[in-house]
């Protein structure tokens, strides 16, 4: 495990400028490796990471509607059209018309965007398993405390669904 230059729990609230800013580069580089291998994955079908993001909430939330994508993804409407286009022609998502507002377009993986998903899933499941592995369970809790308090409210709220979720 990286020094982060924190000698114990009693230093927490008293982070340095210097401290902080170790950890602000944590991020960016554990960032960078974490969206690797996706990468890699989403360049053979010429997709991006907005693509990714889309496959990844589209399933774990089968139907929602394009305006709770908006919100999730928090892009616009324009940005997230192009990447449900591209998905769309391409068979990854279907996208079906409400049964109760017929302006609602609901919006479902199909087998072979399911397969995709996994692919980018698995990739990123077994960076993060490895890395908790390494680090050890109260250090997973703390990180996911601090990602966590890191959230926007809005954003919590997304992520408070998605824990009751499972």
């Amino acid at each position: 495990m990286a020094d982060t230059g924190i000698q114990g729990g009693e230093s927490l609230l008293f982070l340095t400028d210097e401290q902080l800013r170790k950890g602000i580069e944590a991020m960016f580089f554990a960032y960078r490796g974490f969206t690797a291998d996706p990468d890699r994955i989403l360049e053979k079908h010429a997709y991006g990471r907005a693509h990714h993001r889309a496959v990844h909430f589209i399933n774990r939330f089968p139907g929602t509607t394009v305006n709770n994508l908006l919100a999730i993804l928090g892009v616009t409407k324009q940005s997230l059209n192009r990447v449900l286009r591209a998905l769309i022609e391409d068979g990854l998502v279907e996208s079906r018309v409400g049964t109760r507002d017929k302006r609602e377009r609901h919006l479902y993986l199909t087998a072979e965007g399911a397969t995709l998903e996994r692919e980018l899933s698995e990739a990123q499941r077994g960076r993060m398993r490895a890395a908790y592995r390494r680090a050890g369970p109260e250090a997973v809790a703390g990180f996911r405390q601090v990602l966590e308090a890191m959230m926007d409210p809005e954003m919590e709220r997304h992520f408070d669904k998605l824990k009751e979720q499972g």
